[in-house]
């Protein structure tokens, strides 16, 4: 006697294959070729790989996502019996609502900037779902709460969020109609480690209510392995291997894959020795940049906000200070005082001894977001010639040259200096914008985010060139990052940021070894473990934390998903 029939997967992927059209022969360079694999409701399955693997291409096809823009597709692809290509503008529409979600990796790309956030959720709930407006606005209320946003009601536009609440905007509003399968395209790369753990606790908890099914996209393997039950590597487009993520991370299989694992940068990996001698060139005892007593406000009167309060710091020539905190701590303001973007509502900056008014020459920053950050209508090679051009170079084939070199120090190819940003990936796209800010010749280069949207074989490379070009140059770097693992690898001094004010800062490995703040601690204990038996451990851990300090909201946070405030101060 058998069973019942067991149920068709929710999806069921097929030698899939794309193509998209580029100048020249032959016309068309392949994505994704050949992909197979299947997801039952209930299950996760990550997908792995360097920047341009093709993970996005592949997570695209679920949705539908390359009708009408010239991609040439083949395989077969079925969302719970839908194919995405091929079927109606109502049947899409409905694949698109009760059926599938999708959150996108660029939040600026994804969101209006002229409309409210809480109205371009509720918007979306009412296309799929036949409720009133003071329904949909509600649902959209209770979806921002679940993922950790507080005074959800009062939030306006989306310039108004750090980066990391924008991205957690983002899976609100896919959240919003209560989708069977959650595609989910770099979630978590521009969060902190802290809201990282409550978005992967989030959509944890989400998987065991409701069945919801999970295509992480994603190049953190760390974030894969807590939060995925099989993982499938991809490489130039092809899969070179599939398993149970607990196999693949531990017994990798093919070398491709026991690659990616060796780059991944871990807190308990020995450091690389970072020699003194850049520190300690002419000038060393001046430092290339000091803040003393920063502080920044938004806002006026009662409704002013401290976004920076009274920070100070220095980084000396050939030194790298990393800064750490969570989303909306004010990193990303502290960085763009320190290079003159923004002026300090009170202290000073100072450059070489020298305070200086608006952008310090010699200073460059590498910017969180490279979509808003490069000019979408100018090629690559024209964005980092801009530096060049500004700096008195007028000789076009030094220029040429010039550009060339810095792409390929960056690991791209000189010859797609004529593409523009649209035809790179997210992580290529970064890559451009560190190559610009290399461009000068620097003194002080200050990285906001500038390895977030990389994949760990680039981030790398990337952190290897940095530490190369201070060896050479002496050039100082303040890492302004949320992965406490690369902060660890690259920086001599680290800065412990919490809501606008320094809480620790020291020497990286005592602050990391023995963090005397509770706040560090907290932070440490959120990094992601590429162990999913510690993840789940770790997990269990933090739900049990949440079930003691305060009672679960009902019908608002799903269990282990309490993410409790973050103040939007980025």
């Amino acid at each position: 006697m058998t069973g019942p029939p067991a149920a068709p997967p929710l999806v069921e992927v097929r030698d899939l294959v794309v193509d998209f059209p580029v100048a020249g022969p032959p016309g068309y360079a392949r994505a994704v070729d050949g992909v197979s694999f299947t997801l039952e409701a209930g299950r996760a399955l990550g997908l792995v790989g360097e920047s341009g693997s093709g993970k996005s291409t592949v997570a695209a096809a679920l949705l539908g996502l390359h009708r009408g823009t010239g991609a040439r597709l083949a395989g077969t692809v079925r969302v719970d019996g839908t194919d995405p290509a091929t079927a109606s503008a109502t049947a899409l529409r409905r694949l698109r609502g009760a059926t599938a979600a999708m959150v996108f990796q660029d939040p600026l790309g994804s969101l209006d900037p002229y409309y409210a956030i809480g109205d371009q959720i509720a918007e979306v709930h009412r296309v799929h779902a036949d409720v009133s407006r003071r329904a949909a606005r509600a649902r959209a209320v209770e979806v921002l709460d679940r993922v950790g946003i507080p005074d959800a009601a009062r939030r306006s536009r989306p310039h108004e969020f750090s980066g990391g609440m924008r991205q957690r905007a983002l899976i609100a509003m896919a959240l919003a109609c209560e989708p069977r399968l959650l595609v989910a395209d770099e979630p978590t790369t521009a969060l902190d480690v802290t809201v990282q753990a409550q978005i992967l606790d989030l959509l944890h908890g989400l998987r065991e209510e409701r069945g919801l099914a999970l295509l992480l996209v994603t190049h953190d393997v760390g974030v894969a392995a807590e939060n995925t039950d099989d993982l499938l590597v991809l490489r130039e487009g092809a899969a070179v291997e599939r398993g149970p993520a607990a196999r693949v991370l531990s017994a990798p299989a093919d070398p491709y894959t026991r690659a990616l694992l060796d780059a991944v940068p871990r807190l308990d990996a020995p450091r690389s020795p970072r020699g003194a001698a850049a520190a300690h060139r002419g000038g060393a005892d001046v430092p290339v940049v000091e803040a003393v007593d920063l502080r920044r406000d938004f806002g006026r009167g009662k409704r002013a906000v401290a976004a920076v309060a009274g920070v100070s710091l220095t980084v000396r020539a050939g030194e790298t200070l990393g800064v750490v905190g969570e989303s909306g701590s004010g990193k990303s303001t502290l960085g763009r005082m320190l290079t003159g973007l923004l002026e300090p509502t009170s202290g000073r900056v100072r450059h070489a001894g020298r305070e200086v008014a608006g952008v310090a020459p010699g200073v460059q920053m590498v910017f969180q977001d490279p979509v808003s950050s490069l000019n979408p209508r100018r090629s690559v090679g024209e964005s980092v010639a801009d530096p060049l051009r500004a700096a008195g170079e007028r000789d076009e084939d030094a220029i040429r040259a010039r550009v060339g070199e810095l792409l390929r120090r960056v690991g791209l190819d000189p010859g797609h200096r004529d593409r523009y940003p649209h035809e790179f990936s997210g992580g290529q796209r970064q890559r451009v914008g560190i190559a610009r800010a290399l461009a000068p010749n620097p003194r002080l280069i200050v990285c906001d985010e500038a390895v977030s949207a990389l994949d760990v074989t680039t981030q790398a490379q990337v952190t290897a060139l940095l530490a190369e070009l201070q060896r050479e140059l002496g050039i100082a770097l303040v890492f302004i990052a949320h992965d406490l693992a690369v902060v660890r690898q690259v920086s001599d001094r680290v800065a412990v940021m919490r809501a606008g004010e320094i809480v620790e800062q020291g020497p990286v490995d005592e602050v990391y070894d023995r963090p005397a703040h509770p706040y560090t601690r907290r932070l440490l204990a959120a990094v992601p473990a590429l162990d999913p038996s510690l993840a789940a451990a770790r997990r269990a851990a933090r739900r049990e934390a949440t079930a003691r300090s305060a009672p679960a909201r009902p019908g608002r946070t799903p269990p282990g998903a309490d993410p409790g405030p973050v103040r939007d101060r980025s």
